[in-house]
């Protein structure tokens, strides 16, 4: 059976986030944040943010899952705080494991803008690590 996801578009794939590395014991991406990433005050929406901490974090959660013979993992906490607005820019974004178990994982996330390397947004994701008869 073959990737159910091949030929449809993605929610990820709809706000331009790209994966520059990923392992279990990291994930790191990038988003050119346009117009479409702003709310109407004219600043990117609080949910980008969201949208890429839960992307960085459970990439490098399921990786990790995965290594250790679990079908994947899923995110069941993602508290994100807004440090900075931003406009326009390149963000950047981190993400570091905080503790990986047996049931459950947690990640650290930092997104920066990339021209000043200035702290813009913070996240945490706890994971479930889920197992083959879970997606059954």
């Amino acid at each position: 059976m073959g990737n159910p996801f091949e030929d449809r578009p993605t929610y990820v794939a709809h706000t331009g986030i790209e994966l520059t590395d990923a392992s279990a014991d990291h994930c790191d991406g990038r988003l050119e944040i346009n117009e479409n990433h702003h709310q109407p005050y004219g600043v990117v929406h609080g949910g980008v943010y969201c949208t890429m901490i839960e992307t960085l974090a459970s990439t490098g959660a399921a990786i990790w899952a995965m290594e250790n013979g679990m079908a994947g993992a899923v995110g069941v906490t993602n508290k994100t705080d807004f440090l900075k607005a931003t406009t326009e820019g390149v963000l950047l974004g981190e993400a570091t494991p905080i503790h990986r178990g047996r049931t459950q994982q947690l990640w650290q996330v930092d997104i920066r803008l990339e021209e000043t390397d200035r702290l813009v947004a913070q996240g945490q994701v706890r994971l479930h690590n889920v197992t083959q008869t879970e997606f059954s």
